[in-house]
């Protein structure tokens, strides 16, 4: 399938609610995958891959480019298998976020060359400080040294160069990331002889400006940690003598040297070929034990990468590392609904390129998607699934056919709601919170979806719709919404202070027609049984369970996608219908 060439090339578009994907033209919503930390290193298993991606519904898929694997030999470059897996991906109707793995990934430097990593003079490495005053050395280079910060910026630009030969006419490469995870393992910061050096002198004057300058907008994780340094406006000296003694600043310490590091490899990038550039990060979490957990991390800096961009470290990132255009969480064994707010930090767009890959994962893409208007989601080791059995399949197609839809309501803000409800604890008690959310003068009641017997997850989105806004004189009144999902149900309540009565005036069952503009059919018109005589508009689940009722009321999900109109009377005025 050969795209058609577009000159344009995707950027990141303003909003009023955040930043839009776009591609070609138009906005795009990222359903991707990520592969195995390796796979797009071979073109070869990738051939074996394409077709079982595609049948997953996804439309992009997120794959490592390998400094060690591009640049063997210091300034000999080989692109040919990341060149075979573009033209593969194009022919298969793909686009491709490529993550570049230099210096770091998952806080190491396992990727870099070998003429990197056994040069220890030409290219330090971090030192840890180990118990009993031992100092050990990391598998990770300093970042107080010059030479792998110019080696890799002049990888990563010779790549991005490579990119905009092979791939502009036709942006088969949508994004790229740059460096993976970054942050220290091990200790809070490195204690080389070169980074004590900068610890023990001046804390920098852009950092110290910064922090007092734009302290009222700092994220609230940040200024927990500075509360000593912003009570006193005099703080000044070493990085101790402003901040305080401990991990805290530690960790703030890597930060603004990681930030610094990584734009300079990114700003070299991007001034050969402009895509869209971003950073993930290792979250930082700990179980309720106290335990460490290999995908969560711990509590403290060194368990989890210290100086990463974890959201407490976001405005720092934010501030000293302009030539990323926003960061991103990979999600695993943290809250996700909290995640996803957190990275909406400053207005930057929501990204998540790593999350669990299970039906758990699955659900809480609606709420990235629906509430937080992310650009895009995207399981890691999704190569090793089949499409079958993925759980992210049928939600993807689902959500690719409504595409139009849900990038029209991201450019509207509060104008959707997206929301998860779990399988019941083994006890029948619900996990889930009920969402309560006030949407075009109405309250929005949403709930997992009633049966006789046991209840099933489900998850959607809720959508205003623009076309059926009520007039400014009459809020509350009227108004249509756009449900997409399976496993719940909606009560709608006029806000309108004289309304007496709110009901549903249509709930019709839709079928999207053409993807590109959103325009849908009606299926079927639902009512009576199908919305629990007029209460609710149902979103059933595909096999709701009847335990034994002998009265099939609650027909099984059809498309997953409802046109449900909303009307109140008020007292004295007596209006009904549609504004």
């Amino acid at each position: 399938m050969l795209r058609k060439m577009v000159s344009e090339l995707p950027y990141l578009m303003d909003t009023p609610n955040s930043k839009q994907l776009i591609v070609d033209g138009e906005p795009y919503l990222i359903l991707g995958g990520e592969l195995q930390n390796s796979s797009l290193s071979s073109s070869e298993y990738m051939s074996t891959q394409w077709q079982n991606l595609v049948d997953m519904n996804i439309n992009t898929i997120l794959g490592s480019v390998a400094w060690e694997a591009v640049e063997p030999k210091e300034g000999h470059f080989d692109f040919s298998d990341v060149d075979k897996c573009i033209v593969d991906a194009r022919n298969h109707g793909l686009r491709l976020v490529l993550l570049w793995f230099g210096s770091f990934k998952n806080a190491l430097s396992s990727y870099a060359p070998a003429w990197v990593k056994t040069n220890d003079r030409r290219f330090p490495r971090a030192k840890l400080r180990q118990a009993g005053g031992v100092i050990s050395t990391a598998d990770t280079v300093s970042l107080f040294q010059e030479e792998a910060p110019k080696a890799d910026a002049k990888a990563f630009a010779t790549f991005m160069r490579h990119l905009k030969e092979v791939d502009s006419e036709h942006h088969t490469v949508i994004m790229v990331q740059v460096e993976n995870e970054p942050g220290i393992l091990g200790d809070s910061r490195d204690a080389s002889p070169a980074a004590n050096a900068v610890f023990d002198a001046a804390a920098p004057s852009d950092l110290v400006d910064f922090l007092r300058k734009d302290h009222k907008n700092l994220q609230h994780g940040l200024k927990s940690r500075l509360k000593s340094f912003l009570a006193d406006p005099n703080a000044t000296g070493t990085w101790s003598e402003t901040f305080g003694a401990g991990p805290n600043t530690d960790e703030l310490f890597m930060a603004y040297h990681y930030a610094k590091y990584i734009n300079r490899v990114a700003e070299a990038g991007k001034a050969e070929y402009g895509l869209p550039l971003f950073v993930n990060a290792w979250q930082n979490s700990a179980v309720p034990d106290g335990t460490i957990s290999t995908a969560g991390g711990g509590s403290i800096p060194g368990e989890y990468p210290s100086g990463g961009v974890v959201a407490h470290m976001l405005d720092v990132w934010q501030h000293f590392a302009p030539a990323i255009g926003f960061f991103s969480p990979d999600i695993y064994m943290n809250d996700y609904e909290d995640t996803h707010g957190n990275y909406r930090h400053n207005n930057q767009p929501l990204f998540i390129p790593e999350q669990r890959r299970d039906e758990f994962g699955a659900l809480r893409i609606w709420n990235a998607i629906g509430t937080y208007g992310a650009i895009g989601v995207s399981p890691f080791g999704i190569d090793t699934l089949k499409a079958e059995t993925c759980a992210f399949t049928k939600p993807y197609k689902l959500l690719g056919e409504v595409s139009a839809h849900l990038l029209d309501a991201h450019r509207r803000p509060g104008s959707s709601v997206g929301f998860w409800f779990d399988e019941l604890n083994p006890d029948g008690t619900d996990p889930s919170k009920v969402i309560v959310r006030e949407m075009a003068g109405f309250e929005l009641t949403i709930q997992r979806s009633f049966v006789f017997g046991k209840a099933a997850s489900g998850s959607g989105i809720v959508i205003h719709l623009p076309s059926s806004s009520t007039s400014s004189s009459s809020p509350g009144i009227s108004a249509t919404f756009l449900l997409i999902g399976l496993g719940f149900q909606v009560r709608f309540r006029s806000l309108h202070p004289r309304a007496h009565f709110t009901g549903l005036l249509n709930l019709e069952e839709q079928r999207i027609t053409d993807k590109k503009t959103g325009v849908m059919k009606t299926v079927r018109r639902l009512n009576g049984d199908e919305t629990r005589s007029g209460a609710w508009a149902m979103m059933p689940s595909e096999e709701p369970d009847y335990g034994g009722y002998p009265i099939a009321i609650t027909v099984p999900a059809g498309t997953g996608i409802a046109r449900c109109d909303v009307y109140a009377l008020v007292e004295e005025e007596q209006r009904i219908g549609l504004a």
